[in-house]
């Protein structure tokens, strides 16, 4: 069985700044992929695998790809073909679709690495490093433990539109490993609640009790005001964009606000 867990992580500024060149550098291997998978006709490429073994040359043309995990590299080319494949998917499924485009700093913030070049230390607390290659330390949040018996598969790196960074762990564990699940009629209801979401009411129980609808007008208002206020911010200069840029994250936050109070 395969799932992942997510956690808040708090680099440095030295390290942030290292982060963000790296996912750079994937986000030009990603276009690079697409460029090449529409311009040149060559045997190693139409598959993630063939592909893979264009990236030596890719190194000696581009010395900049060698700044980064040889592994998370490849599965950024890797990245583009299940792109690929979900487009195609859509296509036969009978949705208009159009074709993969280049991605843009702002569309491309995160990378992964696959299989090796990072290492979970001192996870015996609730502050634990996870350790990546050619980067460094990045401590993490570690509010919920991942067991010993679980293999870490993947690690993506990825930062918010609200500037936050967050790490996700794809695991593994073998079905063997699973508790098993108890008989129904052996469990005590006694103690439970059922909880359901509905439409005249917010929430109903099992045990007859209600929740209305969350009040929700001054959040609402205060994300509108923000937006309105980004929209009217002018393009063009660096400070202008600055500006925006603050207004932007400011407008996230109050929409993560909204989501916060509708769902606690």
């Amino acid at each position: 069985m395969e799932y992942s867990h997510r956690y808040p992580a708090y680099p440095t500024q030295e390290v942030a700044a290292e982060l963000q060149h790296h996912i750079d550098i994937h986000r030009q291997a990603y276009n690079y992929t697409l460029y090449e998978y529409e311009n040149v006709d060559a045997d190693d490429i139409g598959s993630a695998y063939k592909h893979h073994y264009r990236l030596p040359d890719w190194k000696d043309e581009f010395p900049v790809f060698s700044e980064v995990n040889s592994k998370a590299l490849q599965r950024t080319v890797t990245r583009f073909y299940q792109n690929l494949d979900g487009l195609s998917e859509q296509k036969q499924n009978g949705r208009k679709v159009g074709k993969l485009k280049w991605k843009s700093p702002r569309e491309f913030q995160s990378m992964t690495y696959s299989q090796s070049g990072f290492e979970l230390k001192n996870t015996s607390g609730r502050r634990a490093t996870l350790w990546l290659s050619k980067i460094g330390d990045i401590p993490i949040r570690y509010h919920r433990e991942i067991p010993d018996e679980e293999a870490i598969k993947e690690v993506i790196i990825k930062k918010e539109t609200t500037g936050e960074w967050f790490v996700s762990f794809g695991l593994e564990t073998d079905e063997a490993d699973l508790p098993e699940k108890p008989d129904v009629d052996s469990l005590d209801t006694s103690n439970s609640v059922g909880v359901d979401l509905g439409i005249l009411n917010y929430i109903h129980t099992s045990d007859g009790k209600i929740v209305d609808w969350l009040n929700l007008k001054d959040e609402y208002a205060r994300l509108r005001r923000e937006q309105r206020k980004l929209s009217r911010k002018k393009k063009g200069r660096t400070t202008t964009r600055s500006n925006a840029e603050k207004w932007r994250r400011s407008s996230v936050t109050s929409v993560g606000r909204c989501w916060t109070t509708s769902t606690s």
